[in-house]
């Protein structure tokens, strides 16, 4: 069923999203976080997002800001603004929700959400995972999925440049 008068309702703010995970915690669903600045929405993007649906029954992205990613990935980035990418991974039906968070990582968020798994892609470690210790130590689980080879906004960026 295609409803795309919902899409916007999943882009929600921090305080919107804690009522939602209430909410779903109360009806017993699972919540698995992943995050990123998400610049160019590409096939490993997707990837890396539909492993991250399948280890719960809710997924949250969380979305770097504008500031935050340009402090991230330095001054030309993002490509695209915080509401289009906002807009963009709430238009997939495997995600659930999406927030931005205007921190350099999304600790706080993490903090605020609890979420029962958090899923990241093969480039990071446990150890670099912001949160991952806390949600262990309540319960949860980390997931470190593979890295899709040959897919990176950094490699589609200087692709264009090249064509340019």
């Amino acid at each position: 069923m295609k409803r795309p008068e919902i899409i916007p309702l999943k882009i929600q703010t921090r305080n919107e999203l804690i009522k939602s995970v209430t909410r779903w915690r109360f009806l017993g669903k699972t919540i698995s976080f992943t995050n990123g600045c998400f610049d160019i929405l590409h096939s490993g993007h997707i990837a890396s997002l539909s492993e991250a649906a399948k280890e719960g029954d809710i997924l949250i992205v969380g979305v770097n800001t504008d500031a935050s990613t340009r402090r991230l990935k330095g001054d030309e980035r993002p490509v695209n603004s915080e509401s289009s990418r906002a807009l963009l991974l709430a238009s997939l039906a495997i995600i659930d929700a999406v927030t931005l968070f205007d921190e350099d990582t999304p600790f706080e968020l993490i903090q605020a959400i609890m979420p029962d798994v958090i899923v990241k892609g093969g480039d990071y470690t446990f150890d670099q995972m912001i949160g991952a210790k806390e949600v262990i130590a309540n319960g949860g689980r980390v997931v470190i999925n593979p890295i899709v080879e040959g897919y990176s906004t950094t490699g589609i960026i200087e692709k264009l440049r090249k064509l340019g």
